[in-house]
C-alpha cells in the first residue's frame, strides 16, 4: 500500500506484454531522432532545422521540433497547448516569437544562445552532473521538450513521462510526498526514475512498461472532461472522408496551425482581423477552437448533421495536426468512430446550430445506452446501474481548491450559476453526485434533502448577520417561562457544524455561505479567521465571550459565492483573502448555445457581453442565467422580449447610473439616440434587431 493506493497488487495484474509493440515502435522512433539529429551535430544545428513555423528546404525531413511533439508519439506525449513550449518559433505573422530570456535578441542570436543551452544539458548529463540542468535558465521555458529531449538521447536516465504535474502526482503516488516545490520536470523525472528503481514491484520493468502502467492504472488528467460535439462540415457533407479516414476536421483554415496561439485573446484577433464583421463574438469561436487543438486521446465526441442527427461517437486517439495538403477544412483531429450510435433525436438541440457543442454527459449516456443504428433511443433515460459517476470538469476544480485551500469563494457577474456551483460541489461532497446530471426537480429534491441533514449548511450573509449569529452569544431564550428577558449563551451556526464535525472526523462537513461579501467578515468571523488555515486546524483558542476552548476541525470546509457587480475583491479583508482560495465564474456561452429565429444566443450574448466589459468593466457583464429558462436556452421570441426588456435592459441601465450617452454605446441602435430610451418592439422583431447589431458576420454556424 503507497500513499492510501495499493500500487503493487495494480502492479501484479498488469500485463507487461501488452507494452511490447509500443515500445518496439519507440525504440523505432527514437533511432529516427539520433540519426537525424545526431547528439555530436547539435553544437551547429541551424535555425531552419529546429524551430516550427518555417518552410521546411527540399528533402530536409521535419524540423526537430515538429519531429518531437508530431512524429514521435510512442516516445511520449508532448502535444496539446502552443508552439510556445518549443521556446522560439516562427509565428504566421511574419516574427519571431522567444521565450522571456531571449526577447529582444535576433533570432539567429537566440538560437546560439538557446542551441548553446541544449549542448550543455547534453554534456552534464553525460557526464552525470544533474545539476548543472537547472542553472540553465532558457531550457526553463520548455521543460515538456527539453525533458523528451534528453529521455531521448539518455533513456537509462529519465522515464518517458514529460508534463511536470503529472510527474508531481505519479512521485506522490509512490512516496506520498506532494511537495515539489517549483521543482523542474526533469529534476522530478529523475526523482521518479529513482523511485521507481527501489519500488520491488517495478523489479525488471522497462521504462515504457512503467509510464504505460502508471497513465492506465493512476492517470493524472481530469477524470471528466468535456464531451464536444463537432460538425463534419455543413450538414455533415464530410462526414464520409471523416468516418474512412478516421479523424474529424474543422475550417477556419486562413488560421494557419492552430498551435501558434498561445491564448483565447490572440487568436481571438486573428479571427477578428479575417472576420471583421464578428463584432466582438469571436472570442467564443477561439475557445472552441483552442479546445479543439487541446482534444486529448480517450475524449469522447460526437459528429452530428443539423440539430437533430448523431452521425456517430467517437474517442479521439491522436493530436491535433495543421494538414495544409487537404483542399479545405486543415485543423484535424484523429477519432475512432462508432457509427452503431447514428440516431434521430427526440427533439432539436438547438446549441447544435454551430460547428461546436458542448455535450451534456447525461445526453451523452442516453444515446450510447444502447446500440440502436438508426432512430432515437426509448426510454434510455439513464447510463447503466453501476457506471461511475465522473464529476463535471467545474465540481472537480472547486473540489480540488477545496482540498488544498479548505475555503474557496467563487466570484463572478451576477446570474453565472455561481450558487449552482457551489451546491453541485456540495452534493459532489455528500455522495450525491449522480444527481448533479439529472433534470432540475431531482436535482432539487436531493439540494432540499441535503440541506435538511447535518453536513452541509447554506447560509446567506447581509449587514445585520454578525458574530453571535456565526459562532456564539447571548440570545432571547425563547422557552423562558418567568418575567422579562431571559438571554442564554447560544452557539452560531458555524459553532454548531464544527462541533458535528469534531464527532465525525471521518467526513467531510461543508457550509456554504452565499453573498458572502455583503457580510463584514472581520466581525463575523472574529478569531477564527486564524483557524481557518489548514495548517492551523485543531489549534485551540478561547472564545471571547464564553471563555470555552473551541478549535476549527479539519474536515470542515467553506464555500462562499459573491457577485463581483456588487463589490470586487480587492475590498475584502486582506486577512480573508489570504485564507481562501478564489475561483473565477464568469458567463458561460455554451450554456446558451441555441437560436431564437435569426438570432445565434452565444453570439449575441458574448457580444454584448463584450460591450459591457469595453465601456463598464468585466465584473458588470450578464451571466447566462439571464437566457436561460427551466435549465434551457431560452428558445422562443416571447422568453427572449421577456428577458432583454424585464431583466436585461433594468440591469444595464442600473449600471449606466442614468448615462444614456453609456446605455447607447451599449446597446446600440436600440437605444433611441436623442431619448437615451431603450426602443420597444414587438418579440417577433427583436430578434432580429438583436441579430443586426450583434451577430452580423459571426463565422462558424455550419451544422
Amino acid at each position: 500500500m503507497t500513499n492510501g493506493v495499493d500500487v503493487r497488487a495494480a502492479a501484479a495484474e498488469f500485463d507487461r506484454t501488452s507494452v511490447a509493440d509500443a515500445e518496439s515502435a519507440a525504440e523505432d522512433e527514437r533511432k529516427q531522432v539520433l540519426s537525424q539529429f545526431p547528439l555530436e551535430e547539435w553544437a551547429e544545428l541551424p535555425l531552419e532545422r529546429y524551430a516550427l513555423g518555417q518552410g521546411s528546404p527540399p528533402d530536409s525531413g521535419p524540423t526537430y521540433c515538429r519531429l518531437m511533439e508530431f512524429g514521435t508519439p510512442h516516445l511520449g506525449s508532448i502535444k496539446g497547448g502552443s508552439a510556445a513550449k518549443h521556446i522560439m518559433y516562427y509565428h504566421n505573422s511574419g516574427e519571431w516569437r522567444l521565450a522571456a530570456p531571449l526577447r529582444g535578441m535576433d533570432p539567429q542570436d537566440a538560437w546560439a544562445e538557446l542551441r548553446g543551452q541544449f549542448v550543455r544539458a547534453f554534456d552534464a548529463v553525460g557526464a552525470g552532473d544533474f545539476e548543472v540542468l537547472d542553472d540553465l535558465e532558457v531550457l526553463r521555458y520548455g521543460p515538456a521538450l527539453v525533458t523528451k529531449t534528453l529521455a531521448t538521447y539518455f533513456p537509462e536516465h529519465f522515464l518517458p513521462i514529460y508534463a511536470g504535474e503529472h510527474l508531481r502526482r505519479f512521485v506522490a503516488l509512490l512516496l506520498g510526498d506532494t511537495d515539489q516545490g517549483d521543482a523542474s520536470a526533469w529534476r522530478i523525472n529523475r526523482r521518479l526514475f529513482k523511485l521507481v528503481q527501489v519500488q520491488p514491484e517495478f523489479k525488471g520493468w522497462t521504462r515504457h512498461e512503467v509510464m504505460r502502467f502508471l497513465y492506465e492504472h493512476f492517470d493524472p488528467r481530469p477524470r471528466q472532461r468535456t464531451i464536444w460535439k463537432i460538425a463534419p462540415g455543413e450538414r455533415g457533407r464530410l462526414w464520409e472522408e471523416c468516418r474512412d479516414g478516421e479523424f474529424i476536421c474543422v475550417g477556419w483554415d486562413e488560421l494557419g496551425d492552430l498551435g501558434q496561439y498561445q491564448s483565447d485573446t490572440e487568436l481571438k484577433q486573428a479571427l477578428d482581423a479575417h472576420w471583421p464583421r464578428s463584432s466582438g463574438g469571436s472570442l467564443t469561436v477561439a475557445r472552441r477552437l483552442l479546445a479543439f487543438r487541446d482534444l486529448e486521446a480517450g475524449d469522447r465526441v460526437v459528429a452530428n448533421r443539423g440539430m437533430d442527427e448523431v452521425l456517430a461517437t467517437g474517442r479521439v486517439d491522436g493530436s491535433y495536426r495543421y494538414d495544409p495538403e487537404r483542399p479545405e477544412f486543415h485543423h484535424v483531429v484523429p477519432v475512432t468512430w462508432d457509427p452503431s450510435h447514428a440516431q434521430k433525436l427526440p427533439k432539436p438541440q438547438h446549441g447544435w446550430r454551430s460547428t461546436f457543442a458542448k455535450v451534456d454527459p447525461s445526453l451523452f449516456a442516453r444515446f450510447t445506452a444502447h446500440n440502436s443504428g438508426s432512430g432515437s433511443v426509448p426510454g434510455a433515460d439513464r447510463a447503466q446501474a453501476g457506471t461511475p459517476v465522473a464529476l463535471p470538469e467545474d465540481v472537480q476544480v472547486v473540489l480540488d481548491a477545496l482540498e488544498r485551500k479548505g475555503q474557496v469563494i467563487l466570484h463572478g457577474p451576477p446570474g453565472t450559476g455561481k450558487t449552482r456551483l457551489a451546491l453541485g460541489a456540495a452534493l459532489a461532497l455528500d455522495g450525491r453526485a449522480d444527481v448533479l446530471g439529472a433534470d432540475a426537480r431531482q436535482r432539487a429534491e436531493a439540494q432540499a434533502e441535503m440541506l435538511h441533514g447535518d453536513r452541509v449548511c447554506l447560509v446567506t450573509f447581509h449587514p445585520s448577520y454578525g458574530y453571535e449569529d456565526f459562532v456564539e452569544g447571548f440570545k432571547p431564550d425563547l422557552s423562558a417561562t418567568g418575567p422579562g428577558l431571559t438571554l442564554a449563551l447560544t452557539d452560531g451556526l458555524f459553532h454548531s457544524l464544527c462541533g458535528r464535525a469534531a464527532a465525525h472526523p471521518e467526513q467531510t462537513f461543508l457550509l456554504v455561505v452565499d453573498e458572502i461579501n455583503r457580510g463584514d467578515l472581520p466581525r463575523i468571523f472574529g478569531e477564527l479567521i486564524t483557524l481557518l488555515e489548514l495548517d492551523k486546524r485543531n489549534l485551540p483558542v478561547a472564545l471571547p465571550v464564553s471563555k470555552r476552548r473551541f478549535s476549527l476541525p479539519p474536515n470542515v470546509r467553506v464555500i462562499g459565492t459573491m457577485n463581483t457587480a456588487d463589490r470586487s475583491i480587492s475590498h475584502l479583508d486582506a486577512a480573508v483573502r489570504r485564507r481562501f482560495a478564489f475561483l473565477p465564474v464568469g458567463p458561460d456561452p455554451d450554456a446558451v448555445s441555441g437560436t431564437v429565429g435569426p438570432l445565434d444566443l452565444a453570439a449575441f450574448f458574448e457580444s454584448l457581453n463584450t460591450r459591457i466589459a469595453r465601456h463598464l468593466d468585466a465584473d458588470h457583464q450578464i451571466g447566462h442565467a439571464y437566457l436561460l429558462r427551466d435549465g434551457e436556452p431560452i428558445a422562443t421570441e416571447e422568453d427572449l422580449a421577456a428577458a432583454f426588456h424585464h431583466e436585461v435592459i433594468p440591469l444595464l441601465e442600473d449600471y449606466c447610473l442614468g448615462r444614456a450617452e453609456l446605455l447607447h454605446r451599449i446597446l446600440g441602435g436600440l437605444v433611441d439616440a436623442d431619448t437615451g430610451r431603450p426602443l420597444l418592439m414587438p418579440p417577433q422583431d427583436l430578434a432580429d434587431a438583436l441579430a443586426t447589431e450583434f451577430t452580423s458576420g459571426v463565422p462558424g454556424l455550419d451544422a
